[in-house]
C-alpha cells in the first residue's frame, strides 16, 4: 500500500509540475506573424520580454529607427525589451506595456496563457485592444 501511494504521489507531482496556468507566460514565444521570437522571463516577479530572434537575413543590423526619440533610434532590435511593467490580476497579467518597433509606439498590454498553451497578447489604447496569439518556440530559429 505504501508503494502504491509513492507511485501515485510521484505521478501527481509530475503532472502538476507540467500543468500551465494563465499566469505562466514565461519562455520563448513566436509572434503571430512568425517574424520574431520573444523571450519572456521573470523580472522581479513579473514578466518582461525581449526580442530574441528576427526573421531577417541580417537581424543584427536592424535598429529601432521608428522610435520617436532620436536618442533611441540607433539601438539594436535584437535584445530590445518590448514587454514590461506587468501586474498579476486574477488570471492574467495586466497594466503592462508592449512596444511595437515597427511603429515606434507603446501600448498598454495584457498577457494570459490559454488552455491550449498559446499566449494571448493584447495591446490596448484605452478600452480598445488588438489581440495576437503567440505560440511556444523551443529555440530561436537560425538560418
Amino acid at each position: 500500500m505504501f508503494r502504491v501511494f509513492l507511485i501515485s504521489a510521484s505521478f501527481l507531482s509530475a503532472s502538476t509540475a507540467n500543468a500551465s496556468t494563465p499566469l505562466d507566460v514565461f519562455g520563448n514565444w513566436l509572434n503571430e506573424k512568425q517574424t520574431s521570437v520573444i523571450e519572456i522571463s521573470d523580472c522581479a516577479g513579473a514578466p518582461c520580454g525581449k526580442i530574441l530572434w528576427i526573421d531577417h537575413p541580417a537581424p543584427e543590423t536592424l535598429v529601432d529607427d521608428e522610435n520617436p526619440d532620436s536618442n533611441l533610434q540607433a539601438r539594436p532590435l535584437l535584445g530590445l525589451t518590448i514587454l514590461q511593467g506587468f501586474e498579476a490580476r486574477g488570471d492574467q497579467w495586466k497594466k503592462g506595456r508592449i512596444y511595437d518597433p515597427a511603429s515606434g509606439k507603446s501600448y498598454s498590454s495584457k498577457l494570459r496563457r490559454k488552455d491550449d498553451d498559446t499566449l494571448e497578447v493584447k495591446g490596448c489604447v484605452g478600452p480598445i485592444c488588438q489581440t495576437q496569439i503567440w505560440t511556444p518556440s523551443t529555440a530561436p530559429t537560425e538560418d
